[in-house]
């Protein structure tokens, strides 16, 4: 198989698998990229039996290494560190399986990244996309008994099931759209009624733009931020909604440029979770 033909077959899962991995979408699309060059340049004499296996263990292997490099940034990262938001086209494209399931949501990245690298890449090709221990076994270097082991001690550290409750997108969607019209109206009952009495705001500045450096709690805490920030956006500002991350979310842009990717997460018909993404490091593969 010619290898572009190879790419468009194994691209999704493989960019899948490391954006799970990393959190980072530039990282991830870098890292796939070089799996297939490194395809290329293979010793013809060496007979690659599962081309599948060989790619996901360089993008494994990969992952890893990039994990490993960036771990001292991490621990000095200003504010609240959030993934690289994924930011999607309404398709039906059967391509883009992997990329569109809900265990790509921010909350569900933010748990992984709670597991060490080896639990995390054993979770994700058992839990995600359902390879055998023998299978997981080649691609990460150990024994099928010892990744069946490593499987259920991450499983214990991942108590939210992103396929638990399957909720329309649609509808959804309608509820970020109220509130940003309520934000923009500035009627605090209406953005109260939308938000979740414990509801979540969190924001990513990477001390590179002005965010709040803490989470943001409850629902009387949220409102009055957004109405505070609403008056003071600039006349250029303009908005995109989008899925985010498979999630509702918006785009927000100024003289043209992005400045900041909002996702929701909804429960109950009500804003649970709000994240938003300003650090301009993480903005710049959306356009």
């Amino acid at each position: 198989m010619k290898t572009e033909k190879l790419y468009q077959t194994y691209k999704p899962l493989l960019f899948s698998l490391a954006y799970r991995m990393l959190g980072s979408v530039m990282d991830a699309e870098d890292i796939v990229h070089e799996a297939f060059l490194l395809l290329e340049k293979a010793d013809p004499s060496e007979e690659i039996h599962d081309i599948k296996a060989y790619l996901c263990k360089i993008v494994t292997n990969r992952s890893i290494d990039t994990l490993r490099s960036a771990a001292k940034k991490r621990e000095v990262y200003i504010g609240t560190w959030l993934p690289e938001p994924l930011v999607e086209e309404y398709s039906d494209d059967p391509s883009s399986f992997y990329m569109t399931k809900e265990s790509i949501s921010t909350a569900y990245l933010l748990l992984l990244q709670q597991l060490t690298e080896t639990e995390r890449i054993v979770f994700l090709l058992r839990e995600m996309f359902q390879y055998n221990y023998d299978e997981i076994a080649s691609i990460v270097g150990k024994s099928s008994t010892n990744c069946r082991q490593i499987f259920h001690r991450a499983k214990k550290g991942i108590s939210h099931n992103p396929n638990s409750v399957k909720q329309d997108f649609g509808q959804l969607s309608g509820y970020v759209e109220k509130f940003t019209q309520a934000v923009q109206d500035g009627n605090i009952s209406e953005v109260l009624a939308l938000l979740k009495k414990d509801a979540i705001y969190y924001s990513d500045g990477g001390g590179k733009v002005t965010a709040a450096i803490r989470p943001v709690y409850g629902a009387e805490y949220i409102s009055r931020f957004f109405l505070g920030v609403i008056t003071k956006i600039p006349e250029d500002f303009s908005l995109k909604f989008a899925k985010v991350n498979g999630n509702p979310g918006m785009i927000l842009y100024s003289s043209g440029k992005v400045k900041y990717v909002l996702s929701f997460e909804m429960n109950d018909a009500k804003i649970e979770s709000i994240y938003m993404v300003a650090n301009p490091d993480k903005l710049r593969h959306i356009k």
